[in-house]
């Protein structure tokens, strides 16, 4: 169960094209980097070990001349009379010593450092050597004076060589070995074999680290090879994923638009529900008015009958329109007196209702110098009806009193139109602020009668909707006492 949730989770996760090239990438950086650290190591190790040999082998080199004299010298017997003839033979040998390991490339300098006095002399020459170790006899002119170098290295390691008798390695210029190795004679310390040897074993190392990056190279280029053969082959299957997403995605596009179109023919049907109901009632105005038409009240029903006309003309405009253009709704040639509209709202649609059932009264409180709006006549119209009529419609059945005000405050130039009752209220599940910023009466399809008649609303979401249109702002609330009240307003 858990192994397949961690799949599961897995599946989740879909890879792009962009996370396969930075996994390329990450991997053939991190094998790089371990291979360029291991030949780092390599090359460290080979130094190290280099370093240690080259030493080693000076020093065995040194040693092993150093013991030849030695042994040369076990051969004389210091109380026996050498002839002519020995004494050429023991000379000879000693000139061979020194000159053999001089063939050697590596060695520079090779001689025998002794004590003379207070001083420290270098002997490289058999005859010299022969006539000090025999004769126990130096003459100043035998001396050379070409060991400088190497007396001046020895005199500070004098005393410890001749008491530790141990072997003393001086390395200069990081690569030449200065060796120096007690020269016994008769078991007493007499001296040191100075012997300079600059060995060089790089060329192993050199061939060691070469082949070590020929390896590399070889396994890199298979690596590589591997990862672009995956990559490629991976590439190539996103590639067909994403094309099919991208197929799939257009397919739920085109679905969605066709439902959300769906919705808003729906939506845009039931609000021509609501607006045709309003345009029956006031057909049924115009037939009355024209019943009771005479010659004494023409002017006044032909006015009332253009309005009435104007509004219908409105509503069928709005039906061929979901969402009109807005220099339709407001616009600098349109010049509305909101008092007049309220007025005529109040006096010839809903007092010409309420005179035939008293359920309800409205009184109005308006400003003679609210100023006028470039707003059209008959979109004020429907902002302002269905809030009244929303009052009237939860407000009770009796003794409903209405109040229509409006009021101008020059010092903030802004209008407030006013639509408050003594009815019940709005329910506070109505009043509460959606995370749209609007409270949930101004949403689309919700209304404050208990009905499930598919004109009612969309009154309250109208006035909200074609308000913002306006620039217009609308709120509702509970009054302290009883009632609610809608407020709109403006700023002129």
């Amino acid at each position: 169960m858990a192994q397949k949730k961690i799949v599961d989770k897995f599946r989740e996760y879909h890879f792009e094209f962009k996370h396969l090239t930075v996994l390329f990438i990450v991997i053939f950086a991190f094998q790089l980097i371990i291979s360029i650290i291991n030949k780092v190591s390599i090359t460290n190790f080979l130094s190290s070990t280099q370093e240690w040999y080259q030493k080693d082998s000076a020093e065995r080199l040194a040693n092993l001349t150093t013991t030849s004299i030695e042994l040369l010298l076990e051969t004389i017997n210091p109380k026996k009379v050498l002839s002519e003839e020995e004494s050429r033979r023991i000379t000879q040998s000693f000139d061979i010593i020194f000159s053999q390991q001089l063939l050697q490339h590596n060695i520079e300098e090779l001689c025998i450092l002794v004590n003379k006095g207070d001083s420290v002399v270098a002997i490289d020459e058999g005859k010299v050597l022969f006539s000090y170790l025999v004769n126990e006899n130096l003459s100043v002119h035998e001396i050379k004076n070409n060991y400088r170098k190497a007396i001046m290295l020895y005199m500070p390691i004098k005393d410890e060589v001749e008491s530790q008798e141990q072997i003393q390695t001086i390395l200069t210029d990081k690569k030449s070995y200065n060796i120096f190795v007690p020269f016994v004679l008769r078991g007493e310390v007499i001296g040191a074999l100075y012997m300079k040897n600059s060995p060089d074993f790089s060329f192993i190392t050199n061939q060691i680290i070469s082949g070590y990056d020929e390896t590399s190279v070889i396994y890199l280029s298979l690596i590589l090879l591997g990862l672009l053969a995956m990559y490629f082959i991976s590439s190539y299957t996103v590639k067909e994923r994403d094309e099919a997403q991208k197929l799939l995605f257009v397919e739920h596009e085109e679905n969605l638009k066709k439902q959300i179109n769906y919705q808003k023919e729906l939506v845009f049907t039931k609000r021509i529900y609501h607006t045709h109901h309003k345009a029956e009632k006031i057909m049924g105005f115009i037939k009355e008015d024209l019943r009771q038409l005479t010659t004494g009240n023409i002017d006044e029903i032909k006015y009332r009958v253009a309005k009435y006309s104007n509004f219908i003309s409105r509503v069928i405009y709005d039906m061929k329109w979901y969402d009109p253009p807005i220099q339709t709704i407001r616009n600098q040639l349109f010049h509305t007196n909101l008092n007049e509209v309220i007025d005529f709202l109040v006096q010839h649609i809903f007092l010409r209702v309420a005179k035939k059932t008293n359920a309800f009264t409205i009184h109005l409180s308006l400003d003679e110098k609210l100023p006028n709006v470039p707003v059209n006549e008959f979109v004020v119209w429907e902002i302002i009806e269905p809030l009244i009529q929303n009052s009237i419609d939860h407000g009770g059945e009796q003794n409903l009193q209405i109040t229509v005000s409006s009021n101008y405050d020059e010092g903030n130039k802004t209008s407030l139109i006013t639509i408050s009752d003594n009815g019940k209220g709005i329910s506070p599940d109505l009043l509460k602020v959606e995370e749209d910023g609007r409270k949930h009466l101004f949403h689309e399809n919700i209304s404050t009668k208990n009905s499930d008649l598919p004109t009612i609303g969309y009154g309250c979401y109208i006035a909200y909707e074609i308000s913002k249109r306006c620039g217009w702002g609308l709120e509702v609330e509970n009054l302290p006492d009883a009632g609610c009240k809608f407020v709109i307003l403006i700023r002129n």
